[in-house]
């Protein structure tokens, strides 16, 4: 399915442009929002392969992930990524440029996406690796309705040493009993 845009309530997604490359080093170049995802940060031209790879991916037959930039009124603020994982099951993952936190963004970007793995691509499970200290991701993945899982020890090798990430998953039934649950509350 290409192109993919979706909205939520304070942000948008969209098939990365290759003008996104400069705005994407306020989240992949920024080591204060690097430090909680699973690479180091990157150069100019390193930003730049990275929006020219999704943008690539993102034409294949299938899909094998959704990898959307994140607007709000039109300024790219970050991207959230669903990277397919097994049978119906993806990872997400996402990262919001550190002047935008705060106002919800992360959030309101992994519901929509992970809304749309499970109501239009059929998904039965995403999951979410989260380095520990990472309050404020941790605080999404609970607000989706995701359950812990476990550790994995020494996941990702970044910043010059390995770190450990929490898991934690949402099942496609256990969306779509939040969603009703949601419903009912407004």
């Amino acid at each position: 399915m290409y192109p993919v845009e979706l909205s939520g309530r304070v942000v948008q997604l969209r098939e990365f442009r290759m003008e996104d490359a400069a705005a994407s080093l306020s989240v992949v170049g920024d080591d204060r929002v690097t430090q909680w995802l699973s690479f180091d940060s990157r150069s100019g031209v390193e930003a730049e392969n990275m929006i020219s790879g999704a943008m690539e991916r993102a034409r294949l037959e299938p899909r094998t992930e959704y990898y959307l930039a994140v607007t709000a009124d039109d300024e790219f603020v970050g991207f959230c990524r669903l990277g397919f994982d097994g049978v119906k099951a993806a990872k997400l993952g996402y990262a919001i440029a550190a002047e935008h936190w705060g106002h919800g963004y992360a959030t309101d970007a992994a519901e929509v996406l992970t809304d749309f793995g499970f109501r239009v691509l059929g998904l039965h499970r995403i999951s979410a690796a989260i380095g520990p200290d990472n309050e404020s991701s941790i605080a999404v993945a609970v607000k989706l309705g995701m359950q812990y899982e476990g550790r994995i020890r020494h996941h990702v090798f970044t910043n010059g040493a390995w770190r450990d990430s929490l898991l934690y998953s949402v099942l496609a039934d256990e969306w779509s009993q939040r969603s009703v649950s949601l419903l009912a509350s407004s």
